[in-house]
């Protein structure tokens, strides 16, 4: 029997799903693919180079990819005997999920998993949630609203901010933004921040979402990676229901894109199994199936327009989907990732107090001049 090994993150959304569709493989195949995980954190900053040795299938986070390109990490997916599906699945992307794993004429992933920062409420306590950023302020004076600012969150609602007015993250090479253009998205965030419970400045949209599912006071966040899992009945106490983020200069234009994908060790000695098994689980019937039914979050917009699954799940897909059909993509640079884990705590310093708008400014700009000087 062929055995394969994997690694994805911990969550139903990123290993009951996983394991699940493992099991209906080898049903099928005879392949074995053993999973295993790893945390949020890593999966948002561990290198790629370790796991690839290790492994031959990864689930990643799409900034990943140009530099796991250009170390020779990951096997492309393309001319290997699947072109045919891939180009399926490059018509049935939902927004640049798909595309964010190409890079340099070549696909490196598939959007098995598609998510944006999106806004998410209690409908048995708040049926009409805010629409504009003014509406969620006064909400959260109410002390009603929670929001994730662990550094990594804090800085991904910094580039949603910023890509929503149209002054995106490094929109320049070499350049994170200009003072004015930081200033009035830290403002924003600096009145929010000031609004919300103190112990989200160390929470991740996972711990957020069970806050809001719980028994608390709770009702509604702005910016948070949404989670089918909790639209879902009987998955928590309460039902969460997710829709587009609060809308801002361009609508709801810009959030920043997440979601994971599958990838393809270019270690691996079962290439061609490895291959086999990514292409097999983006598949529709995949996706809409054990995929799901497991608890993962599909990638593609054949599932986004599923009926069944959005019954299923609260109208989590059609209720986000403009949210992630505009969703701004994060630099192609082999250089992000490091700015992102450098940049993140800075972050939340700032909302801390303990590192002011200007300084933050001063040194992200100086960072983004060293490793985003090239495209």
């Amino acid at each position: 029997m062929t055995t394969l090994r994997g690694m994805t993150w911990e969550h139903p959304r990123g290993y009951d799903c996983q394991v699940a569709a493992a099991k209906e493989y080898a049903r099928r195949t005879g392949v074995d693919v053993q999973w295993e995980y790893r945390s949020l954190q890593a999966f948002a900053d561990e290198p790629i180079a370790g796991l690839a040795v290790r492994y031959d299938l990864l689930v990643i986070d799409h900034p990943h990819v140009p530099l796991a390109a250009a170390e020779g990490l990951l096997a492309p997916l393309d001319g290997a005997g699947h072109d045919e599906e891939l180009a399926a699945l490059a018509n049935d992307a939902v927004g640049n999920s798909h595309a964010s794993y190409a890079h340099d004429g070549h696909q490196y992933g598939l959007a098995t998993d598609s998510a944006a920062q999106v806004a998410v409420h209690r409908p048995d306590l708040l049926p009409t949630p805010p629409t504009d950023w003014d509406g969620v302020l006064e909400l959260a004076r109410e002390g009603r609203v929670l929001w994730p600012t662990k550094p990594i969150d804090a800085y991904s609602s910094l580039c949603t901010l910023a890509a929503n007015r149209g002054t995106p993250v490094a929109a320049e090479p070499g350049r994170f933004l200009a003072a004015d253009d930081a200033g009035a998205v830290l403002d924003l965030m600096h009145r929010l921040a000031e609004r919300v419970p103190e112990w989200c400045l160390a929470a991740n949209p996972i711990e957020v979402a069970e806050a809001l599912a719980g028994d608390g006071p709770w009702a509604y966040v702005p910016l948070a990676y949404g989670y089918t899992n909790y639209s879902r009945r009987g998955f928590r106490t309460h039902r969460l229901k997710y829709v587009d983020i609060p809308a801002g200069p361009r609508g709801v234009a810009g959030s920043q894109l997440g979601g994971a994908g599958i990838a393809v060790s270019a270690y691996t000695r079962e290439l061609d199994a490895a291959r086999a098994y990514a292409v097999w689980l983006a598949s529709p019937e995949v996706q809409n199936g054990v995929y799901y039914d497991a608890g993962g979050q599909p990638g593609y917009a054949s599932s986004w327009d599923d009926d069944r699954l959005n019954e299923d799940s609260w109208d989590f897909f059609r209720g986000t989907r403009q949210t992630l059909e505009d969703a701004w993509v994060r630099p192609r640079t082999a250089g992000y990732m490091e700015f992102q884990d450098v940049v993140s705590p800075w972050v939340t310093a700032t909302l801390q107090g303990e590192l002011t708008d200007a300084e933050l400014v001063r040194r992200a700009n100086a960072l983004a001049e060293r490793l985003l000087g090239e495209r």
